[in-house]
């Protein structure tokens, strides 16, 4: 039996085993959306938040591009007002706009057979079209986080695309790594999704994470 960890808690997990995220503060009303929003800068992603909640673009749960105090605290109450009672106790979750022409994905997946691997893969809306992913069980090494972004078919995706740089293959294997050190850190996970990863001036950034755990 697993349960999914919120948000909040999935990407302080992540992060505190050196995976970049995005600086995402958590808010109670809307007017703590805005304070929070003009903290991080903007525009901002605002979020409806609960340990209840999962697939939050599905249930039309997030905003983006949100380029105001204004506007953030109108986002804020929409979102609020969306909460069911299936949700339980909710909040929001507020972040910059994190852009880049290129997204990942990268996870930890536990296989019945053969146990946790970690995954990396071409993100974005072409990814159940591509399936380009490849796998390693942990834990995994430099060499096999590098051999991963080889498997991968989209290599024309990981050079120079519209003005921005390679992708930073040093920076997607420190993420690779970190997955891997997470998995051997924490017995008790058994998926982690960070998707997407964005690629942003060629470095990824984690701006969403889900995980799941096991429990008795």
């Amino acid at each position: 039996m697993t349960r999914t960890l919120s948000e909040h808690e999935s990407i302080a997990l992540v992060a505190r085993y050196g995976v970049p995220v995005a600086d995402a503060r958590r808010a109670g009303s809307p007017d703590d959306a805005a304070a929070a929003a003009d903290a991080v800068g903007y525009p901002v992603v605002v979020k409806l938040h609960g340990d209840a909640i999962a697939h939050k673009t599905e249930r039309g749960l997030v905003r983006v591009g949100v380029p105001d105090a204004d506007s953030v605290r109108a986002a804020a109450a929409d979102l609020l007002a969306l909460a069911t009672v299936d949700d339980g106790v909710v909040d929001l979750v507020v972040a910059p706009m994190i852009r880049g022409a290129r997204e990942l994905i990268a996870g930890v997946h536990t296989d019945p057979q053969f146990g946790r691997c970690v995954m990396l893969g071409i993100g974005g809306v072409l990814t159940e079209a591509l399936g380009d992913v490849a796998f390693r069980l942990v834990p995994i090494t430099a060499a096999d986080a590098d051999d991963m972004l080889d498997e991968l078919r989209a290599q024309a995706l990981l050079g120079p695309v519209r003005g921005e740089p390679a992708v930073d293959r040093a920076a997607v294997g420190d993420v690779m790594l970190a997955l891997s050190a997470l998995a051997e850190g924490e017995p008790m996970v058994h998926s982690v999704d960070l998707n997407p990863l964005i690629v942003c001036d060629g470095r990824p950034v984690a701006v969403d994470a889900l995980v799941e755990v096991e429990v008795s």
